[in-house]
């Protein structure tokens, strides 16, 4: 459950925990309910598009990951070092096509150790899902 009021947002048995990259003026109000302001660069894993009501949440994955999956694809797809390849990269955009892309889930399967199901590695359209995807494998696996 969330409810929105002005520049920030409230949400309800939230089953993650959101934690600042920055210091913010947001606070956690308790282990039930976290209250964060929709305008702030501390927490790159709330997007709110401007016009819209809708507002997505989800559990960032941690940034080396994202740093390890941005370096996979950039040398998956040939790109130069300096390329500008973040979590919110597109492999389409990136220039991959179908077969790109399974060899960029190759690439971090092998990376990371870990085994993804195709119907996971179907759905992978951005670096930040796939990094995500890989957190999720890895805590299964400790499990």
């Amino acid at each position: 459950m969330a409810s929105a009021t002005g520049n920030s947002i409230c949400m309800k048995l939230v089953s993650c925990s959101l934690k600042p990259t920055q210091p913010s003026n947001s606070g956690i109000s308790s282990l039930r309910s976290v209250s964060v302001p929709i305008n702030t660069k501390g927490y790159p894993s709330l997007v709110s598009r401007r016009g819209s009501s809708r507002i997505q949440v989800f559990c960032a994955a941690k940034p080396e990951t994202v740093n390890k999956v941005c370096a996979i694809v950039r040398k998956q797809l040939a790109l130069p070092d300096d390329s500008a390849v973040t979590g919110e990269s597109k492999f389409a955009a990136l220039g991959a096509d179908s077969l790109d892309t399974v060899e960029i889930v190759m690439g971090l399967e092998e990376e990371f150790g870990i085994s993804v199901e195709e119907e996971s590695a179907q759905s992978i359209t951005t670096v930040q899902e796939a990094a995500d995807m890989i957190e999720k494998l890895i805590e299964k696996n400790a499990a």
